[in-house]
């Protein structure tokens, strides 16, 4: 697909979910990269897991701007408020919106749905509503891996039909991808989704497994191994996610007129994925072996008598695997960090951080 370069520099750029942990990762990149403009951070704070966390992320964000030739704005506000939305668009006029702002998790989302309508459905629509009468250049946002629901057929290609979802949260995924494709095609604006898959760091999510199983081995607590341990998944190292996302923001698809004189939805959708799905077992002793090595964990600790192998929990799939050939053919860029070296940053940040 053809692509329209953007010079980030000069530009202001909305960023929604900064200081969350994609979202601040993005942000300090952009500080750090661009030479001017205005970056805004939007994000409500809340407390799904703890804010202290994303306390910590807005103070790096903060002490990275007060070096940065780029200006950082951070606002305390919900997607889902319409009028807030608006607001921070007139007064700032964003040219590049990145909608990363989403209630996550497919647990959560079992027994709280009425949060995800309300970020991932009314949210969303807003944003769009919002670029539609803005001159926004490219909307960026966030899909996910969930939306490939239980598809069989691996690796996983944006080419495949995605209408099965096993979670009501990648029905919200898919329900932004969706829509984002209508008013790409109704107002011409264009937009890129990013399917995500299974994003960990340093600063992460504490709700994301190697988050919550170090918490949990810290406090010398059990950790349950999902069907028995027969998952595999798509880890992706967040500097990756982070440089993918930067490279797709300087490439919009190409506005064009169809036969029929009307415009063609400018529109896609890519993942972002290692490529090389691991057997959760050896994720897993790869994270021992790094809590270890990290000292988080004493020499001695027993892993065996914390390990707990369970059945499958509902929403959850046994594979995702990522196919990025098209994000490699046309910004370039593949993810690499392996699962060695990104838990070990994992690790050695866990240390500092909490010890």
């Amino acid at each position: 697909m053809n692509k329209t370069k953007i010079d980030l520099n000069g530009k202001t750029i909305l960023v929604t979910g900064s200081p969350g942990f994609i979202g601040a990762n993005l942000v300090l990149r952009l500080l750090r990269e661009l030479t001017s403009g205005t970056v805004i951070s939007l994000d409500n704070m809340n407390d799904y897991y703890d804010p202290a966390l994303k306390e910590y992320r807005l103070s790096l964000i903060e002490k990275a701007a007060e070096t940065s030739p780029v200006r950082h704005v951070f606002i305390k506000g919900n997607i889902a408020d319409k009028a807030l939305i608006d607001k921070v668009f007139a007064e700032h006029q964003p040219s590049v919106v990145v909608n990363l702002a989403a209630q996550a998790g497919v647990r959560y989302s079992i027994d709280h749905p009425d949060v995800y309508i309300e970020s991932n459905i009314i949210g969303f629509y807003n944003i769009l509503e919002a670029c539609r009468h803005n001159a926004v250049e490219h909307l960026v946002y966030a899909s996910s891996s969930s939306v490939y629901g239980g598809n069989k057929k691996v690796p996983f290609s944006v080419e495949d039909k995605v209408d099965n979802p096993v979670s009501l949260y990648a029905a919200t995924k898919k329900s932004n991808e969706l829509l984002a494709h209508s008013y790409s095609k109704l107002y011409d604006i264009p937009s890129t989704g990013l399917r995500f898959f299974t994003v960990y760091g340093p600063a992460g999510r504490p709700d994301m497994f190697y988050f919550s199983a170090t918490n949990k081995l810290v406090k010398g607590g059990t950790i349950q191994i999902f069907n028995y341990g027969n998952c595999k998944r798509d880890f992706t190292f967040v500097d990756d996610i982070v440089e993918g996302v930067y490279r797709v923001m300087q490439g919009a698809p190409e506005r064009a007129t169809g036969e029929d004189g009307l415009p063609l939805p400018p529109y896609a959708v890519y993942n972002i994925g290692g490529g090389t799905p691991e057997n959760l077992l050896d994720y897993i002793s790869t994270l021992q072996e790094e809590l270890l090595r990290a000292g988080v964990l004493p020499e001695d600790y027993d892993f065996e008598a914390h390990r707990e192998l369970v059945g499958m929990q509902p929403g959850d799939v046994p594979v995702t695997y990522a196919d990025s050939t098209a994000l490699e053919r046309d910004y370039g860029f593949t993810p690499k960090i392996g699962i060695r070296e990104g838990l070990r940053s994992f690790a050695e940040w866990y240390k500092s951080f909490y010890k």
